[in-house]
């Protein structure tokens, strides 16, 4: 496992490029080769996984207590950045696994993060299970409802968008409380995802082909109440950080397209005029204005990264950052498709074919529609900053 970093002041650029340094061995000997095989075959990125897991990595929030890295947000940044950067599916992966745990760190007993936690180190993963097809992006909205049996649940509940459908080892499992007619009522459950009457449905998609994010349905599953975890939605959206890793593997989309872009203008020579394709201005002024908003936007996501590490340092609510992760998930995940479109052009014809700029351009469109999207997004930030509510529980009349 790595070893902890020296000194951890999360306002030291030179601490942040030293967490940099220490995931990036991982990143480009395992990670980044087995990038376009994966998305071939939607092959589910196991083996980056267990090597992320090998190192501490996939507890990079954690504390020592659970085999943790405690390298807190900006460490998860740092790292579904750096991931992100050579392959989108790996970095979701990383992302919703980190929300999984986080959940249970920040909303579970003591019994809950020993049975769940300690294990992570061996290689074990988690994800979110929340969304539903009939609310879509409403994800804050269930129709399924846990049926109680004694001390135990009974679910039976489809849910249309579950990373690592199919591959978790533990699923958080949002549901209506049961007996309840309050849809306001949520239950969430941690739901070991080798139970019997779990059925992930396989994942054909454009593009971040290797993150398994399709439907999954859990029938007649059985949970303890000993795994019901004392949280709501809005805790594990909002409170978890789950969104902050997200858009920290955006901005890697944005950072990986950018490299491809300057290594290929830069060894790619037209011998008719002698020049390589960075002597063109007009190529250098397209990766200039992509160079610049990058660095603007990790200045902003290390910031909220900070600020997401002082709250909890603290024992405080993460949910006043809530909105403003939502502006950076639009301006993230369209940097990403910028930056995707912006390799595509200075490529010319080669990035048309098969390999690193066509699969980034597939894989930078997923962040658009994920949830919230941003038609979504911005009508939520829109509704709060002239004051009205946002009406999450209204019923079909």
């Amino acid at each position: 496992m790595s070893q902890s970093v020296t000194e951890k002041n999360i306002y030291s650029r030179a601490y942040i490029e030293e967490i940099r340094e220490r995931i990036r061995p991982i990143v480009e000997t395992v990670v980044k080769p087995n990038a376009e095989i994966n998305d071939k075959e939607g092959r589910f990125p196991r083996e980056n996984l267990l090597a992320l897991a090998k190192e501490g990595w996939n507890s990079v929030v954690l504390g020592k207590e659970y085999g943790g890295l405690d390298l807190g947000y900006v460490g998860l940044s740092i790292a579904a950045e750096e991931l992100g950067r050579v392959d989108a599916s790996t970095g979701l992966v990383y992302a919703m696994h980190a929300a999984a745990t986080q959940s249970i760190a920040l909303f579970g007993t003591e019994v809950q993060k020993e049975r769940w936690l300690k294990p992570i180190s061996e290689g074990r993963i988690g994800t979110l299970a929340i969304s539903e097809k009939a609310s879509g992006g409403h994800v804050w909205y269930s129709f399924s409802q846990a049926e109680r049996d004694g001390e135990d649940y009974i679910l039976n509940a489809e849910k249309s968008f579950a990373t690592s459908g199919g591959q978790a080892d533990f699923y958080i499992v949002q549901t209506r409380t049961a007996g309840s007619s309050d849809p306001s009522e949520i239950s969430i459950f941690i739901v070991d995802g080798h139970d019997e009457g779990i059925t992930a449905k396989p994942w054909n998609a454009l593009g971040v082909r290797g993150n398994h994010s399709g439907p999954i349905k859990f029938e007649n599953v059985r949970v303890n109440q000993k795994d019901l975890l004392n949280a709501s939605t809005i805790d594990i959206l909002n409170g978890t950080g789950v969104a902050l890793g997200l858009n920290a593997v955006w901005l890697g989309v944005a950072q990986g397209a950018l490299d491809a872009a300057l290594d290929h203008v830069t060894k790619t020579v037209h011998k008719d005029f002698n020049r390589n394709l960075a002597d063109y201005q007009v190529i250098r002024q397209k990766l200039a204005e992509l160079k610049s908003r990058i660095t603007g936007l990790r200045a902003w996501q290390i910031d909220l990264a900070r600020h997401f590490d002082e709250l909890n340092d603290k024992n405080q609510s993460l949910l006043e950052l809530s909105n403003e992760v939502t502006e950076l998930k639009i301006q993230a995940t369209e940097l990403a498709d910028y930056a995707a479109r912006i390799a595509m052009d200075v490529a010319g014809g080669y990035g048309y074919i098969d390999g690193v700029f066509e699969r980034l351009y597939r894989d930078a469109r997923g962040g658009i529609p994920m949830a919230p999207s941003n038609n979504l997004a911005r009508e939520i930030i829109g509704r709060q900053i002239v004051g009205l509510p946002l009406e999450l529980w209204e019923e079909v009349k």
